[in-house]
């Protein structure tokens, strides 16, 4: 499954400037491919959204001390496969796989911590005014799974992709009317399409670091 970076931005919430930034310093290179078309694997998305949460609390000079210190450690797997928070008022701590203690990755290397905040990745999670929608559900009715379609987003049920729908929405085929042309689609899925497809093309641009 692959993900251009106009995907890849509206499921992971970083913007497109975050993504070019981030393969420029080595920080989140795409593993499907680096160099264009640039595509990026479902594992990456987990990963940029773990960034994008981090990111809102911690400075990527931060951020970067706590990857190299996973390389330190021996911990050289995708990034998706961590669970990285962050801790107090500096650090960033990966959370050990029982779920109940963590590892100082920052201020005080290797010290045992007690988890006081976790995000999930995976769920909606707000992000300065807009909120980063669910990556299974980025709407009620549209879904991402890597089961399906290699996990590009489609009416959730069936294999039809959110923008064919959404673009028949914009072409003025009423949403009632989208059944015509893909059975399994409900209005209410047509409309969920819509709003999809506006999101990703509207989301707003951040400060690129």
């Amino acid at each position: 499954m692959a993900y251009e970076p106009r995907i890849a931005s509206a499921l992971s919430g970083a913007t497109r400037g975050q993504l070019a930034y981030w393969r420029r310093q080595k920080l989140l290179v795409p593993e499907v491919s680096a160099t264009r078309p640039v595509l990026y694997s479902f594992r990456d998305l987990i990963a940029l959204r773990t960034f994008v949460y981090l990111r809102e609390e911690r400075p990527l000079q931060t951020i970067r001390r706590a990857l190299d210190k996973l390389r330190e450690i021996g911990e050289t797997d995708h990034l998706s496969r961590y669970r990285l928070v962050a801790q107090g008022r500096r650090s960033i701590a990966l959370v050990q796989d029982a779920g109940d203690g963590a590892v100082d990755l920052v201020e005080k290397p290797g010290q045992q911590l007690t988890v006081i905040k976790l995000g999930d990745m995976l769920r909606a999670f707000p992000l300065g005014e807009i909120e980063i929608p669910s990556l299974a559900h980025p709407r009620r009715r549209i879904s991402v799974n890597p089961s399906v379609r290699r996990g590009y987003p489609v009416v959730a049920g069936t294999r039809v992709a959110f923008d064919l729908v959404a673009g028949l929405v914009r072409d003025g085929v009423p949403p009632e009317a989208v059944k015509e042309y893909y059975p399994g689609v409900t209005a209410a899925a047509a409309r969920d399409a819509a709003s999809f497809a506006d999101y990703v093309d509207q989301a707003p641009e951040r400060t690129a670091a």
